[in-house]
């Protein structure tokens, strides 16, 4: 990626020299300073460029017209795999943008809130390919997104529940006029079918958090303990028969989930898009970002 010129690629301390004199707000979240400081405030700073840029071109485009110019949703996408910190990512950069000067108001949605539920999955024989593109309502997903950009006053999403690893009947997240919604998900960069709208149309911004397989590998492993840890005390958890497995057992069966599913559907699905990101942020095993690649064009 980047041989052709299209990316900048930058070490941390090149990076960390372009935050400007920002300072991070407190608190941030479950991530050290340093991390904040060295690698969140560029990226925070360099999101807003893009948003000024985005209202200064809709002035210009509302005075061409001879019309006035209307807020409209700026939406900043987070993709990456399974396990490797997207989550985290998405919600230190909505603190930061809250923390503007324009003070902004930030929407958090995950894509994982638009799988279909397990009965659908189980009927279509795609249990196994949970988390793969035809594992997903795209349809709802891209009309929620539409809904959102054309300024609807309420615009409602499912709730996915890892812990029953399945969508929570009867519940429903609201967003409500936003001024940038965060859209994160391991599939909010893939296009859709041909001569046809897909979610990538919608983006102004986006993020793909990057890792070797392997280091993946070990924080999903990592992520399935700490599930299997909250499910004995909560008798609900889809987790709770396998609290019961010794540690190598539970183990090799995050593996064998990890090599059948999680790591075909990275080779096969998220990391391909990952050439569509505005920046791509390339975490160690530490789980530090160790470098940085940004789109020139």
């Amino acid at each position: 990626m980047g041989a052709d010129g299209s990316y900048l690629d930058l070490d941390r301390d090149a990076w960390r020299r372009l935050r400007g004199g920002a300072a991070p707000p407190q608190p941030v979240g479950p991530i050290g300073r340093s991390e904040v400081e060295d690698i969140y405030l560029p990226l925070s700073r360099l999101v807003q460029l893009y948003y000024e840029e985005g209202a200064r071109r809709r002035e210009a485009v509302a005075a061409f017209l001879g019309e006035q110019a209307r807020a409209v949703p700026f939406i900043v996408a987070v993709a990456g795999s399974v396990a490797v910190g997207k989550s985290v990512t998405a919600r230190v950069l909505r603190t930061l943008i809250e923390s503007w000067p324009q003070r902004p108001r930030a929407a958090l949605v995950t894509t994982d809130n638009f799988l279909y539920p397990n009965a659908v999955l189980q009927e279509r024989g795609l249990m196994d390919r949970k988390g793969f593109p035809e594992s997903y309502d795209r349809r709802a997903l891209l009309q929620f997104v539409m809904d959102v950009k054309a300024g609807v006053p309420e615009v409602s999403a499912p709730v996915y529940s890892h812990a029953a690893y399945d969508i929570v009947q009867g519940e429903s997240q609201t967003v409500q006029r936003p001024d940038v919604l965060i859209l994160e998900g391991i599939n909010v960069l893939q296009p859709g079918p041909a001569d046809s709208l897909a979610l990538a149309d919608f983006i102004d911004f986006s993020v793909y958090v990057d890792a070797e397989a392997d280091d993946i590998r070990q924080w999903f492993l990592v992520r399935l303990r700490a599930l299997r840890e909250a499910a004995r005390t909560d008798p609900s958890s889809v987790f709770r028969p396998l609290t019961e497995a010794s540690d190598a057992d539970f183990d090799a069966f995050g593996n064998e989930v990890w090599k059948t599913i999680n790591e075909v559907n990275l080779i096969e699905n998220i990391e391909p898009t990952r050439i569509r990101a505005t920046i791509v942020l390339r975490k160690a095993a530490d789980h530090s970002v160790s470098r940085v690649r940004l789109r020139r064009f």
